[in-house]
């Protein structure tokens, strides 16, 4: 006997805001089936308010009271029966965030959760991972963001260690270059001194950014993105303009900058890691929402 359950995941980030409402079959003596049956992406940058003024601006509060209750409207024509909504970097960030969170719920009945650095690491890696993370291979792990970007590293299918940075693509863009280069050789402390140790080493790679390259390498599913290819792809985005970044590539107008700083970081962790590969399973905080909520279930 098949059942199927119905669960909703809103990612608050610093970039952009989604929803994913995925099924979860469940089979008796087998292991849960998720599958994706809608995913919504608005493009409400908080993070150009929070790393700059400090705050969530009137304009963007109203925005995400009308992308919450577009939501919410969206998940009762799916027959959503339980979600939750997480915001990251920005929200935590902002001044008023707490006030935004109360004034979204009273204007929506949506109520956000605004989780650290640490809760955001641990929920991205709950994700299904096993399919890529087996044997005696070690991974790391790079969920770029917005406001920040999670690592975690495995190792003969156990989590070493995780972290959050304040290494965000939004923020990047919004930081001096003195601030960025302090943030930069921050990780790379961190990476190389926890990956020192370990031989054959992958990245995996999550986030808008690194799904849309991987889409435009033309490669098959499940194949990974390799070093040479990704910092030539780097070399040739730099070299274009922001306006034929849209133009040429179809790219989205906020998508456009922030793919540069994206790839960049992923250039960098795999560099400092001493990976020559990079695999893109497409998951993130949403899938992980998802799978929380599942297990909260049982």
């Amino acid at each position: 006997m098949i059942e199927i359950k119905k669960y909703g995941a809103i990612d608050i980030g610093s970039n952009a805001i989604r929803l994913l409402v995925s099924n979860v079959i469940v089979q008796v003596g087998k292991e849960p089936i998720f599958k994706k049956s809608a995913l919504i992406r608005v493009p409400i940058r908080l993070g150009a308010d929070a790393f700059v003024s400090g705050i969530i601006s009137e304009e963007n509060i109203s925005r995400m009271v009308d992308a919450m209750e577009a939501f919410k409207l969206l998940m009762k024509v799916h027959k959503v029966e339980r979600y939750k909504a997480c915001a990251t970097s920005a929200m935590r960030e902002a001044l008023n965030g707490e006030e935004v969170v109360k004034k979204v719920f009273e204007e929506t009945g949506v109520k956000i959760s605004i989780i650290g650095g640490k809760e955001e690491a641990s929920i991205i890696s709950s994700t299904d991972l096993k399919e890529l993370i087996k044997g005696t291979d070690s991974y790391l792990y790079v969920d770029v963001g917005g406001g920040s970007t999670e690592f975690t590293i495995f190792s003969e299918e156990k989590i070493l260690i995780s972290k959050s940075f304040n290494m965000g693509t939004v923020r990047l863009l919004n930081n001096s270059k003195l601030e960025n280069k302090e943030i930069f050789e921050s990780v790379e402390r961190w990476i190389k001194k926890n990956t020192q140790n370990l031989k054959r080493i992958s990245l995996i790679g999550s986030g808008g950014n690194i799904n849309k390259l991987f889409k435009m390498s033309g490669l098959m599913e499940g194949k990974p993105i390799s070093l040479v290819y990704l910092n030539a792809q780097y070399q040739f985005l730099k070299q274009m303009s922001y306006e034929d970044r849209i133009s040429q590539l179809s790219l989205n107008p906020d998508r456009a900058d922030v793919i540069i700083p994206a790839t960049k970081i992923y250039l960098s962790a795999m560099k400092w890691s001493g990976a020559k590969k990079i695999y893109v399973p497409k998951i993130g905080l949403s899938d992980g929402i998802i799978k929380t909520l599942f297990n909260e279930t049982l």
